[in-house]
């Protein structure tokens, strides 16, 4: 029988070299039909590992992945900032794009060619 190669390193690399392909992959995993709430927290983690801990000491990105899972635990409107404060840290942010079944134009009549609208969150998560 052949050997498998394991994906974990290569998935955290290709994330690592590649920061956009991390925001599609948190994007593709929020997206799925039947969300399942453990994708998302696995997804996250292998994006902290990816972009967070080459630039966090050993001891900040422990503390990133404990406030990850406070984060995921946490009710209420507070999560979706803490969520965005949480992803800033790792260089990425939160955005809000139209769906892209409708073409052409919004209900207020804006064009949705460029259909994203991207909001700053502070770079500090307190829990």
């Amino acid at each position: 029988m052949a050997k498998s190669i394991p994906d974990h390193p290569f998935l955290i690399e290709s994330l690592r070299k590649n920061p956009a392909l991390s925001a599609a992959y948190i994007t593709a995993t929020i997206e799925e039909i039947d969300p399942e709430p453990e994708l998302l927290k696995l997804a996250l983690g292998d994006v902290a590992e990816a972009l967070g801990q080459p630039k966090m000491t050993p001891e900040e990105y422990e503390l990133h992945l404990k406030k990850l899972d406070e984060l995921l635990s946490q009710q209420g409107s507070n999560t979706i900032y803490n969520l965005g404060t949480w992803l800033n840290a790792l260089g990425l942010k939160l955005t809000v794009a139209v769906c892209t079944d409708d073409i052409g134009t919004d209900d207020v009549g804006t064009d949705t060619e460029d259909n994203t609208v991207n909001a700053e969150i502070p770079a500090e998560l307190t829990v």
